[in-house]
């Protein structure tokens, strides 16, 4: 919901900043900068330009000014070449850049759970207020039951909470799978799979949990090696187990297409279901649509695009209007990041970290964004736990169930 290995604001390169607004760039002392760290290099660059334009679409509701200081966003990259995904270098790197910016009021990222335990508590230290569009580990805010560690609190040095996020999380997304496979496809078996990160393997035990408790027999459960070329000997294994299904907690960045090939290739012709790591256009692409088609079921936090209606619809339409393509699935996320941040600002109406990060941790009965009404908790997660769970037809992702 690792899943997720983490602008301009006019257009222009990954890491540069643009400026909204008319005027010029003023006077420093009234400016106020605007942080998102996300992996803008990778096959997730799809993904967070949509995010990115969410960000703009939000920025430009207010012509690029509030309060009368101007809006100025910084578009960094946390992921390198040859990482081809985040890197916990560059994810550091833009929290302390970010920090060392007294402009900077806001870092609004990142993509990836495993990128998140790198700069919240960098950030944290600093007071600094920080908004994932997309980072889905429950830990990051909660204790997980089960697991006995030092989460949320090693995450949050000055005793304060200084992290949110606008996104449902895993431990919604896990279970609802489980019991879509129970009710809906009557599933009496599954064979799990995760890609040993912090997303992907935390989702997949939450959804091998749940099935345990629907009665779903678990047949197995193995981590894959990312770096290894193809699985068609583990699926040949899996293949002669005769799942009714197989689980994949990872992303598309983690090998989620591969698996999906050698299923296919390997005889393997149960269902597949991946989480929101693959809801983006570049898993579709890597595997192929005639690999996926009708077999390959994918589960997202909220709702997909198509079914936004409202406030979400007229998005979906501003999206369209100004960027002539389709919002993939986070898109209004990076849009509600920053739009209930510049709200918070607009009430606080100055330049101040400390009075926005408790404006936007207050937040309660949000209705200014695309999602509808919602809150912020004493965690800092959105009140909103909704999961659509999505079938891959035609080569896009078709809705089939949303529930919460």
């Amino acid at each position: 919901m690792d899943r997720r290995k983490f602008l301009t604001v006019a257009g222009g390169g990954v890491g540069a900043a643009a400026l909204l607004g008319t005027g010029g760039c003023g006077k420093k002392e009234n400016t106020l900068k605007i942080v998102s760290s996300l992996p803008r290099t990778g096959s997730a660059q799809g993904q967070t330009d949509t995010i990115v334009n969410g960000i703009k679409l939000a920025i430009k509701d207010y012509n690029g000014e509030i309060a009368g200081m101007k809006l100025q966003h910084q578009d960094k990259d946390d992921a390198t070449a040859a990482q081809g995904q985040w890197d916990a270098g560059k994810e550091a790197d833009n929290a302390r850049e970010a920090v060392s910016d007294k402009d900077v009021m806001v870092f609004i990222g990142p993509y990836n759970s495993g990128a998140a335990k790198v700069s919240m508590p960098i950030l944290n230290e600093a007071g600094l207020l920080q908004i994932s569009p997309a980072a889905t580990w429950p830990g990051l805010t909660k204790p997980v039951p089960g697991l006995k560690n030092d989460e949320p609190m090693v995450y949050r040095p000055s005793g304060n909470v200084t992290f949110c996020r606008v996104c449902p999380t895993d431990d919604t997304q896990g279970p609802l799978t489980a019991r879509y496979l129970a009710a809906e496809l009557k599933a009496k078996s599954v064979y799990v799979l995760d890609d040993k990160e912090l997303y992907g393997a935390g989702i997949a035990g939450l959804f091998k949990a749940e099935c345990e408790k629907l009665g779903i027999k678990v047949l197995g459960h193995q981590s894959i090696v990312v770096s290894q070329q193809n699985f068609k000997g583990l699926m040949k294994e899996i293949a002669a187990l005769n799942p009714d299904a197989v689980y994949f907690g990872g992303t598309t960045q983690s090998k989620g297409p591969q698996i999906a090939i050698d299923m296919k290739g390997e005889g393997l012709n149960c269902p597949l279901f991946v989480p929101d790591g693959c809801y983006e256009d570049a898993f579709i692409k890597a595997a192929g649509a005639d690999v996926l088609n009708g077999r390959v079921y994918a589960t997202i936090g909220g709702k997909d695009p198509s079914q936004l209606t409202g406030a979400g619809a007229e998005f979906v339409k501003k999206y369209r209007e100004e960027y002539k393509s389709e919002p993939e699935a986070y898109s209004v996320y990076g849009y509600e990041a920053a739009k209930v941040f510049l709200e918070a600002v607009k009430k606080v109406g100055a330049k101040d970290r400390e009075a926005i990060r408790k404006a936007v941790l207050a937040t309660k009965d949000f209705d200014a964004g695309s999602l509808g009404k919602w809150s912020f908790n004493e965690n800092g997660d959105t009140t909103l736990q909704v999961l659509t769970i999505s079938k891959i037809e035609g080569g896009k992702f078709k809705p089939v169930k949303t529930q919460e």
